[in-house]
């Protein structure tokens, strides 16, 4: 796989931690950066797909009125929870 070089300026604190994280591991600092950065990018394309997901039931109606989620989480406190809101 062919790579690029990307510079990045970090806090000192945080270029301790993955001193401190090298170390323990017996990695080099650029896998445990290569490593924090794949899971972060992961996770925003996760949570973009997320959002576009929830942004079409919206447009399709697929929604819940704010009011029965209101009304539902308050009676969780009661003898006589009401049933989940679809």
């Amino acid at each position: 796989m062919k790579t690029k070089v990307v510079t990045a300026h970090v806090p000192l604190p945080l270029a301790d931690k993955i001193n401190d994280l090298a170390q323990r591991l017996e990695r080099s600092k650029a896998w445990i950066v290569k490593q924090a950065l794949t899971a972060w990018v992961e996770q925003e394309e996760e949570r973009r797909r997320l959002t576009l997901e929830a942004m079409t039931e919206v447009d399709n109606g697929d929604i819940i009125n704010h009011q029965s989620v209101q009304a539902w989480a308050e009676s969780l406190d009661t003898g006589t929870p009401l049933s989940v809101p679809r």
